[in-house]
């Protein structure tokens, strides 16, 4: 069988035994590709299928449709990928620390909320960013270990993490942002008296 846009290297009928064990791969690759935790590791299995899909488009006689397949499916859509993982797969942080951790590479001090942070955020592929005076949409780090969520749906998320007994052992604190506006008092105005009127003596 031979495909208009061009000369199949394989007949469909001669070569069936060949050409469906590559086809194959693509619901295969499909399959482990959603049922993956691993962001990362689901983005190079779509690059894997991208490229199975362009040999067997190349292998039917279809070199434009591999063409597109391997510039658009495969090349652009993976590096788009790459670009938002990056920017969404990051907890931003403010650190309003005292003390916060050294920002230069000749300083040696080792910041120690760093290592139970970052193991406590690993399961969920997360990457851990302390900024000073930035932009930290979602959270702040306060001395002693005090970790404050702006959303509630991510404390809840960080609460299921097996790192979040780690982080309560080492003397931690995690809370809602809106549970931190409540335990500040504050001032409440005295009653204003009202006006005495002055007794008339007859």
């Amino acid at each position: 069988m031979t495909i208009s846009s061009g000369v199949a290297l394989f007949d469909l009928h001669g070569s069936l035994g060949l050409l469906l064990p590559i086809a194959a791969l693509l619901p295969l690759v499909g399959v482990l590709m959603v049922s993956q935790n691993n962001p990362y590791q689901t983005l190079m299995l779509r690059g894997v299928f991208g490229s199975v899909a362009t040999l067997l488009y190349v292998l039917l006689g279809a070199p434009d449709v591999a063409l597109t397949e391997a510039m658009v499916g495969t090349l652009l859509s993976t590096t788009l990928y790459v670009i938002a993982l990056r920017s969404s797969m990051t907890l931003r942080l403010e650190d309003r620390r005292q003390q916060p951790a050294p920002s230069t590479a000749n300083d040696q001090r080792i910041d120690p909320d760093m290592e139970p942070l970052s193991r406590w955020l690993q399961p969920l592929h997360l990457r851990l960013r302390l900024v000073r005076n930035g932009d930290a949409p979602h959270g702040w780090l306060e001395d002693d270990r005090h970790l404050v969520i702006r959303h509630a749906h991510l404390e809840q998320h960080l609460r299921d993490q097996p790192g979040y007994q780690h982080w309560m052992e080492q003397g931690g604190h995690l809370r809602f942002s809106a549970e931190a506006d409540n335990t500040t008092t504050e001032p409440v105005a005295a009653p204003v008296p009202s006006e005495v009127q002055p007794e008339v003596q007859p």
